[in-house]
C-alpha cells in the first residue's frame, strides 16, 4: 500500500466529484477511499496506485493536505481493538495522520494506518522491519 493522503475539501455539493475525476482524468486510480464533513469542511482519505501523481493532482487544485507512510494492521474487532492499537502508536510519540479500515474477517479489522514514521510503527507494534507479519490482533499484516 502507497502513501495516504488526508485531504482538506469544501464540504459542498461536488467537491468529491471534482477530486475524483482530476485523479481520474491523470490516470490515478483510487484503491482506498473514505470521506467525512462537518459543517464548511470535508475531508478525504485517499490511497491510490500513485503517489506523485495524486501529490501532483492535489497541488494543481489547490487543495491542503497531508501525507503520510502506511502500514496495514490486524486490529481486533472488539470494544477497545482500536484503542489498543492507537495507544501504542502514541506511547512511541507517532503520529496517526490518517486511519481507514480497509477490509474485515472472522474477529479481525483490517486497516491502513498513515503515520509519520513507519518503522517506528513497525517497532512500537512488535513488528518485523522487513515484513511486518503476525499472528496477533494490533500487529501488522505486512501488506502493502
Amino acid at each position: 500500500m502507497g502513501r495516504q493522503f488526508v485531504i482538506q475539501l469544501d464540504n459542498r455539493p461536488g467537491e468529491l466529484a471534482h477530486l475524483a475525476r482530476a485523479l481520474g482524468a491523470r490516470g490515478v486510480d483510487i484503491r482506498h477511499i473514505s470521506c467525512i464533513g462537518a459543517g464548511p469542511l470535508a475531508c478525504a482519505f485517499i490511497t491510490s496506485d500513485d503517489d506523485q501523481g495524486t501529490r501532483e493532482v492535489l497541488h494543481g487544485l489547490g487543495h491542503d493536505f497531508i501525507e503520510g507512510e502506511t502500514i496495514v494492521v490486524d486490529v481486533a474487532d472488539r470494544p477497545g481493538g482500536l484503542a489498543d492499537v492507537a495507544e501504542r502508536l502514541s506511547q512511541a510519540g507517532l503520529d496517526i495522520v490518517g486511519t481507514l479500515i480497509i477490509g474485515r474477517r472472522p474477529g479481525i479489522v483490517e486497516m491502513a494506518f498513515a503515520v509519520d514514521d513507519e518503522d517506528r510503527a513497525r517497532e512500537a507494534l512488535g513488528l518485523d522491519p522487513g515484513h511486518g507479519q503476525s499472528d496477533e490482533p494490533g500487529r501488522s499484516t505486512g501488506r502493502r
